[in-house]
């Protein structure tokens, strides 16, 4: 089926200068703290920092007198409320139709748009590499899933993104699909094709949904990447905790101008209240209305930060110890471009892995970094930071070099695991009966659980799908590395799985 006209295309813009410097929810919220309250609601601790010393020496006075409940006049209720007001900035910003502030995290979104998607279809067409709240918004939705498969980098065993090419050859064999499922930027920062992944999903008839968890800053500087609504996708989630600049837990859901946003609007408000938590965090929201104003009003600290992320660049280069994982993309046709605010470094050229780099980072030189993997540690700059990039760079080179292969032909090949094939949907089996048995006897049969490796968060294994040996020798492998932890597992050694009843009846 053809997708209904499309309307004119829209240019992202971030507004009016003067409108996107406001703050409506953020200032609303401080007034309100302002006044002499006698607060006889919750939160128990009423905004008193004197009796909940414990909790001001925790995060000082500021944040308890700021933390009011919702459902307040003057700051989020009713038509034109400052929280709907500093939405729609939100939406200007990141040229969305609309756009909701979520306080559980890009993980909500990601639920929110697989709850929708059955409206349109009765099956996902999805990256395999998504996020594992995507997996569970299918347990969530019931909908069934045809994945796609990513590139995979086979020297540093990371994957990356899907072209076109690959997107359409799945919706050509999946004629009921609901609605196309992508990640960009990578864990890594490699940025897909979204405007050439837009053409296709709507040619198909399609919407497509992209998890840009790792992408909020984009389009906010000239030195970076464009967003992806900017691009032509019709939902948009956006962590923008990660590099944004907001508040840990904090996120948000864009809807874009496409030709199925009158169809998705209605159905993402519902399933929005949904899972919305009725107790929502104004500290969260506040966070996210002034770290809006600040990627947009702020250019030169942004440009500042990309040319910090620049210097460290350079200089591992320069200095020939270690490698940028970036600088290979060119090798891999989904990868379009790269996220400059991250810094991949392939440890194992310098003669040490990823996860001891990043452990010995952090004891011995307090530095962190935001993942490691056997072969690399991804450092990142949020927008509009200003980190000692001569501390990184110095804290890299004085880590302990092993004996290294002298050549990249001679680095052993990293692996990611080869998914089993799909026995039930992910609901299917989440909600069938289940036991726990040990890993090595679930070879073979159906996995009940979702298990990823994290971070970054990308299911090795999904609810329905047989369990390979493979499978469970990455997952036992990555728990004992250092830093090492798979979401979802019963035991943190990975010594049992959860699998389906072997009773239980399976798809044809």
């Amino acid at each position: 089926m053809a997708p209904p006209a499309s309307p004119a295309p829209i240019a992202a813009g971030h507004g009016t200068v003067a409108a996107q410097h406001r703050t409506p929810y953020a200032t609303a919220l401080k007034a309100h703290a302002g006044r002499s309250w006698l607060r006889l609601n919750v939160p128990g601790h009423a905004g008193d920092p004197d009796p909940f010393g414990h909790l001001a020496a925790l995060v000082g006075d500021a944040p308890l007198r700021l933390d009011f409940p919702p459902l307040l006049e003057g700051i989020d209720l009713g038509t034109g409320s400052p929280l709907e007001e500093a939405q729609s900035l939100a939406a200007e910003a990141w040229g969305a139709r609309r756009t909701w502030f979520l306080t559980n995290g890009a993980s909500q979104g990601n639920q929110i748009a697989s709850l929708v998607a059955p409206a349109l279809g009765r099956t996902l067409v999805v990256q395999r590499s998504v996020h594992s709240s995507v997996i569970d918004g299918l347990v969530l939705s019931g909908l069934a899933a045809r994945f796609v498969a990513p590139s995979v980098d086979p020297v540093q065993g990371i994957a990356h993104g899907i072209t076109a090419d690959d997107l359409a050859e799945a919706l050509a064999e999946q004629p009921d699909t609901a609605a196309a499922y992508v990640v960009t930027p990578s864990y890594f920062g490699a940025v897909a094709d979204v405007r050439a992944l837009a053409d296709t999903a709507h040619a198909a008839g399609v919407p497509l949904f992209v998890d840009e968890a790792w992408g909020s800053h984009f389009g906010f500087h000239p030195d970076l990447p464009s967003g992806a609504l900017a691009q032509g996708a019709d939902l948009v989630v956006s962590s923008t905790h990660k590099l944004g600049g907001s508040l840990t837990q904090s996120a948000m859901l864009h809807l874009g101008h496409g030709p199925f946003a009158d169809r998705l609007e209605p159905l993402i408000d519902r399933a929005f209240r949904m899972v919305q938590s009725t107790s929502a965090s104004a500290l969260l929201a506040a966070s996210l209305d002034v770290a809006r104003a600040a990627l947009v009003g702020n250019k030169e600290a942004i440009g500042a930060s990309v040319a910090a992320a620049d210097r460290v660049r350079g200089a591992i280069r320069r200095l020939g110890r270690f490698s940028l994982v970036s600088d290979t993309f060119d090798r891999f046709g989904d990868v379009v471009a790269a996220d400059p605010l991250r810094i991949a470094v392939d440890t194992r050229a310098g003669g040490i892995s990823g996860h001891e780099a990043r452990t010995l980072l952090a004891r011995d030189h307090q530095v962190l970094v935001e993942v490691a993997t056997d072969a690399a540690v991804v450092a990142v700059i949020g927008a509009g930071a200003a980190p000692d990039t001569d501390r990184f760079i110095e804290a890299l080179h004085c880590l302990p070099a092993h004996p290294a292969p002298s050549t990249e032909r001679d680095l052993p090949r990293l692996w990611l695991p080869t998914p089993g094939p799909a026995r039930m949907t992910a609901r299917q089996a989440f909600l069938s009966p289940s036991c726990a048995v040990p890993a090595e006897k679930a070879v073979g049969m159906i996995a009940a659980d979702t298990l990823a490796a994290y971070p970054p968060g990308i299911p090795n294994v999904l609810p329905g799908e047989v369990i390979t040996e493979q499978v469970v020798g990455f997952l036992q492998r990555t728990a004992a590395a250092p830093n090492g932890y798979v979401r979802g597992a019963i035991d943190a050694d990975v010594s049992r799985l959860r699998v389906v009843d072997p009773g239980t009846p399976v798809n044809s």
